[in-house]
């Protein structure tokens, strides 16, 4: 004769199984996030790129203060990209928690967005206080 299966096993294999595709989402999750932060990353260094870019393309523009507005818009705006996305994937990261994936830490993702800022703010001054590698009279 057949046995007949223990309806409860099946109940707590179904429950099992469940948990673990709810584990493996948040996992995704983590990984998405951290892609995302660094298309974010990207994004800022482009911006960067494009103000750099504009400022030597149109060095020799009239009047000479409005390519260092403009590139100062661009790499202000790297800024504001970067501060944004360390902002939303510390609040998205200390929600989540990680099972089989190693979740990045925040300090990590503050020193980067950080950095970043403070190298886009420093590119900033050089542009309006260095003059052709000397210091603007």
């Amino acid at each position: 004769m057949a046995e007949n299966p223990d309806p409860a096993s099946d109940t707590d294999k179904s429950t099992k199984w469940a948990e673990d595709r709810t584990d493996w989402a948040e996992d995704r999750t983590i990984m998405a996030l951290e892609r995302t932060f660094a298309g974010w990353m990207r994004t800022a260094f482009a911006a960067i790129a494009i103000g750099i870019g504009f400022r030597a393309l149109f060095g020799e523009f009239e009047p000479p203060w409005l390519a260092k507005a403009i590139a100062t818009m661009f790499i202000t705006l790297a800024i504001v990209f970067a501060l944004g996305a360390e902002r939303r994937a510390c609040r998205a990261f200390t929600r989540l928690s990680s099972h089989a994936v190693d979740s990045p830490k925040l300090p990590n993702i503050k020193l980067i967005a950080y950095a970043i800022s403070a190298g886009a703010a420093l590119l900033i001054v050089a542009l309006w206080v260095l003059n052709d590698g000397q210091i603007a009279a």
